[in-house]
């Protein structure tokens, strides 16, 4: 039997108000699934940063994937400027979230349902090593911010680099010291765009698989 014999039973099997309701299943299942989610919170961050940041001196680069000794390291979003770069990660969650910057893993608990999960300072670190290896810049001239989107609530007092959704935003504007001059603001974004990887369905799996 064919795929057009088989599509024929089913129709005339199945209700046709039954069929009515596919598309909803399949939009519920889109919207619950982690890659809904994870673009969800990178548009929260793209949003914010186009509607509170001066384009003219806070410069958003999204999706940035780079090569690292040991395979690759993507990095959701970089915003340039002469008061630093801000690497910036999004997680998506829900519960209560327990945790402090020196802890290894942090707690989530969903009604009595607790699980640990890795410190996701930590699990950035890797992101800011490269992004400076790659760019030549001190600790002084990078900075690591983590947003939380999702219906989370932090239990417990969180590094200011830890945020909810676009309250990331207040974080970048309280950096007023200037670290780097505007032609190193621009050598950054160039050797940003020229070391990262095309954006690519292709790429974005490799880097998964790794």
């Amino acid at each position: 039997m064919d795929h057009t014999q088989i599509l024929q039973t089913l129709q005339n099997n199945i209700p046709t108000e039954i069929w009515y309701l596919i598309p909803l299943f399949i939009v519920a299942a889109v919207i619950k699934s982690p890659w809904f989610k994870g673009r969800a919170g990178e548009t929260v961050v793209n949003l914010s940063a186009k509607l509170w940041l001066d384009k003219t001196r806070y410069h958003l680069i999204k999706n940035v994937t780079l090569p690292t000794q040991d395979g690759t390291t993507q990095i959701d979003h970089i915003i340039v400027s002469r008061y630093g770069a801000f690497a910036v990660g999004t997680k998506n969650m829900k519960g209560w979230i327990f945790g402090n910057a020196k802890q290894r893993n942090w707690t989530q608990k969903i009604f009595k349902h607790s699980q640990k999960f890795q410190n996701p300072l930590h699990q950035n670190y890797k992101h800011v090593k490269t992004l400076q290896s790659l760019l030549g810049l001190g600790d002084d001239q990078m900075h690591l911010l983590v947003v939380i989107v999702g219906d989370s609530t932090f239990k417990t007092p969180m590094p200011e680099n830890v945020t909810y959704g676009g309250g990331y935003i207040r974080f970048i504007k309280v950096q007023t010291e200037e670290r780097l001059a505007d032609a190193k603001v621009q050598k950054v974004i160039e050797a940003i765009d020229s070391g990262r990887q095309a954006v690519t369905i292709k790429n974005h799996r490799k880097h998964l698989r790794m």
